[in-house]
């Protein structure tokens, strides 16, 4: 776990978030901080309201009543220089990619240069060819269109678009889902070596178990409208509470908390992809 000390401020400050749709209470009261250089990860049931709270967080959408704060900016009531501003400080690698069909993979990764710096061309080509070659692809894959592109590919080349930037902060919207297990691991292991490299704080979210165990300093879980807990994936596996226990007492819960405890007596020996196609094979 990251260190949460005052010389380890809170890049995001979310506090007492109230959300609405209509009728029905997405969010009621939510609090909780994300800490630099941390890898943070929101999990909770369908409707748990993760993927509105990562919305709220990257300014596409705003809470009813509460304050939420990204790199010391409280996004009530910031306006649209400033938030423009903001956003070019993080990245986001949405679930389905979000690239644009008719660009290459070279032209989607350049895009933000394009727009955001007076960069030439020349230079805004080798800056994308670079994202691209750190996000493990190979470079003729800049050449190809996202249809063109297997699942594996399609997640690291919008990662390579979201890291164009160079972001403080780095939201990252299933990061693993729909992968084979090895392309799955190849994933925790690229987003470990973006933290170590280059400091990013990283938040996610994700309903893969052995990506939580392997790589979130902490997690949030989610439900009825509040966070049910807050800690690491040993700490959340000691809590009674029935929100959390779902993520330990299943199946699968149970095998990526197996498999972590076997890693931890067997370090050198990465098995969590034989793990992970266990749990497909149930």
């Amino acid at each position: 776990m990251q260190n949460q000390s005052p010389a380890n401020p809170a890049v995001i400050e979310i506090s007492k978030v109230t959300t609405r749709f209509a009728d029905h209470v997405v969010h009621s009261g939510v609090d909780l901080k994300v800490h630099r250089a941390e890898i943070f990860a929101l999990v909770g049931g369908s409707g748990s309201g993760k993927s509105t709270l990562l919305r709220e967080m990257i300014l596409l959408q705003r809470p009813d009543t509460g304050s939420i704060k990204v790199l010391g900016v409280d996004l009530n009531h910031i306006a649209d220089p400033a938030a423009l501003s903001l956003r070019l400080r993080w990245g986001v690698m949405f679930q389905h990619g979000g690239l644009f069909g008719s660009l290459t993979v070279n032209e989607n990764v350049g895009l933000p240069l394009r727009e955001h710096t007076g960069l030439n061309g020349a230079w805004i080509n080798e800056i994308a060819a670079w994202k691209i070659a750190m996000t493990g692809l190979e470079p003729e894959v800049g050449e190809k269109y996202p249809v063109e592109l297997s699942g594996g590919m399609l997640k690291r080349a919008s990662l390579a678009r979201a890291l164009a930037l160079d972001p403080e902060l780095l939201f990252l919207d299933e990061p693993t889902a729909g992968l084979d297990p090895e392309s799955a691991d190849d994933v925790d292991q690229l987003i470990l070596k973006l933290r170590e490299m280059f400091g990013l704080t990283i938040v996610m979210i994700t309903h893969d178990l052995d990506l939580l165990w392997q790589v979130a300093d902490r997690v949030a879980v989610l439900a009825e409208g509040k966070v049910q807990g807050i800690g690491s994936m040993a700490e959340l596996s000691q809590l009674d509470n029935p929100a959390v226990r779902k993520f330990f007492d299943g199946p699968r819960g149970r095998a990526a908390h197996e498999q972590k405890q076997n890693e931890a007596q067997t370090p050198a020996k990465n098995s969590s992809g034989i793990a992970r196609s266990a749990w497909k094979q149930k």
